[in-house]
């Protein structure tokens, strides 16, 4: 009966083969959002995550340059790159995933793109001008600046801060095998993006991913254990280290095409869990992300000897097909997936892409998932992941849309410290490292919008409070938007609108 009631689910919902074999295929009906709108936003938020010296373009006016001295603590040049989410603090961990997630976007969508690929490469560049910084000593990597608990202890703008800009690293003694290989996994992403626009600049990424890849190899070790009780229980390691390894060989794979990244992957996959049944995909596990990405390899690039990947990357597929009887994922009453609590979104965000970037593949190799006979088609699964996409812009109970400044009504009271406090422009004199609390306390709407920006979401029951207080729920992260460029990339376009 399960079965029969999973099949008949898929077939009201349109699930069956399609002949065409064009993997951007246009949807016959038209969208009522403005997917467009939607991620020109999405890749603007970045520009107000950005740490250093703000460069005469930047759009997103109310911020101001920070951390200028990023680095001197240990003698090195550590200006830029991104405030992860609502703090002052460059985490470098989940950095590295949303340059890789940003790269992976543009990659597989960025054709589609049009007027916003510039945008969104100059997004990455942000990214991995830090990353070459944080990386410039052999078998050294910079992963984070600034201590999180004295940050947390205030309420203050990023040009304001004067908590202490802490340096920490891993190295041979202290290794950081999870935080060294997503590093190597972001530089060698980006550079297959800037291959032919800037091929120079992509060399140097490449070598440099090659180098680091080779140190988080070579030193295993969770940077977890060094760094305990600076990186946790912000941005620790929970899932190990062996997902990184094998989606940053992946990558290397990918970029180089260098065999010896193709056999690191065929003799390891197995002992770095390649066919574990885990279906969370976010900052700290990539096992889902690296079977969906050597799958291609089998799917499109014909290399028979990663035939098991496409059964790994359907064991994926058909745990989160919703109300489907092999299915393991929950979902809210609304209809939004719901992996945990505290930022959620960055599971729905994350997982669309995944879906989307899978059917690319499959339509490219006129191939289906299989889930336990019954058969799930890429049509399915785009499916999937513009419900999922269209909840986040407002088709959900409360109407709301999760992305501030896109629709009528969106969160007004985001978890974000910048966004929160008077601008330098509109009060230029210093507010202390307390006195921001009484803001950040207050009902008061944050007066910068952080356009863009997608927060935590709503909870298991669809509810939202709009309280700045709950980090868990109005907190934005760089992590939540950098897959979702990709999806809305493909949907504006699926659309018309692009």
């Amino acid at each position: 009966m399960a079965a029969l009631k999973a099949l008949f689910f898929l077939l009201l919902l349109g699930f069956f083969p399609s002949n065409s074999g064009n993997p951007f295929r246009r949807h016959a009906h038209s969208a009522h959002h403005n997917y467009k709108d939607a991620l020109t936003k999405s890749i603007l938020f970045f520009e107000g995550q950005r740490s250093g010296r703000l460069p005469s373009n930047q759009r997103m006016s109310w911020r101001r340059n920070s951390g200028l001295s990023d680095g001197a603590a240990m003698k090195v040049d550590l200006v830029g790159g991104y405030y992860d989410a609502g703090d002052n603090v460059k985490f470098g961990f989940p950095m590295a995933f949303t340059t890789t997630m940003l790269s992976w976007s543009v990659l597989e969508f960025g054709g589609l793109m049009k007027g916003e690929l510039q945008n969104a490469k100059q997004a990455i560049r942000w990214a991995t001008d830090y990353l070459l910084k944080a990386t410039v000593h052999p078998d050294t990597i910079y992963v984070q600046v600034g201590d999180a608990n004295k940050d947390h202890a205030c309420w203050e703008r990023p040009e304001d801060m004067d908590t202490p800009r802490s340096v920490f690293k891993v190295d041979k003694n202290n290794p950081g095998s999870e935080v060294a290989a997503e590093t190597a996994a972001a530089l060698a992403s980006a550079s297959l993006v800037f291959r032919r626009s800037d091929p120079i600049y992509s060399k140097i990424l490449v070598r440099r991913a090659m180098r680091v890849f080779e140190f988080a190899d070579k030193y295993r070790g969770s940077y977890s254990s060094g760094l305990k009780k600076y990186v946790c229980p912000f941005y620790c390691s929970y899932s190990g280290y062996q997902d990184e390894l094998l989606w940053g060989a992946a990558w290397l794979q990918r970029a180089t095409k260098n065999p010896k990244y193709l056999k690191y992957i065929q003799v390891n996959g197995q002992t770095l869990g390649a066919g574990e049944y885990d279906n969370t995909f976010g900052w700290d596990n990539k096992h889902v992300g690296a079977r969906i990405l050597v799958s291609k390899a089998f799917l499109v690039q014909k290399m028979k000897s990663l035939h098991d990947y496409k059964g790994h990357a359907d064991n994926f597929i058909c745990s989160i097909i919703p109300g489907a009887s092999f299915s393991s994922t929950k979902y809210t009453p609304g209809g939004l997936l719901f992996k945990m609590s505290d930022s959620n979104m960055q599971y729905v965000t994350s997982t669309s892409f995944l879906l989307l970037t899978y059917a690319k593949y499959l339509t490219s190799a006129h191939m289906v998932a299989n889930c336990g006979g019954t058969t799930i088609t890429p049509k399915t699964l785009r499916s999937i992941a513009k419900k999922q996409v269209d909840y986040l812009l407002g088709d959900n109970p409360l109407k709301m849309s999760y992305m501030v400044g896109y629709g009528a009504r969106y969160p007004k009271r985001i978890h974000h410290r910048g966004s929160s406090l008077p601008s330098i422009g509109v009060h230029p004199s210093k507010i202390q490292c307390s006195a921001g609390f009484s803001v950040m306390n207050s009902a008061a709407p944050n007066p910068n919008v952080l356009i863009g920006a997608v927060v935590g979401g709503p909870d298991q029951n669809d509810r939202f409070p709009d309280q700045r207080s709950d980090y868990e729920q109005s907190e934005p992260a760089t992590y939540i938007n950098a897959p979702l460029v990709g999806s809305l990339a493909y949907l504006a376009h699926s659309s018309g609108q692009l």
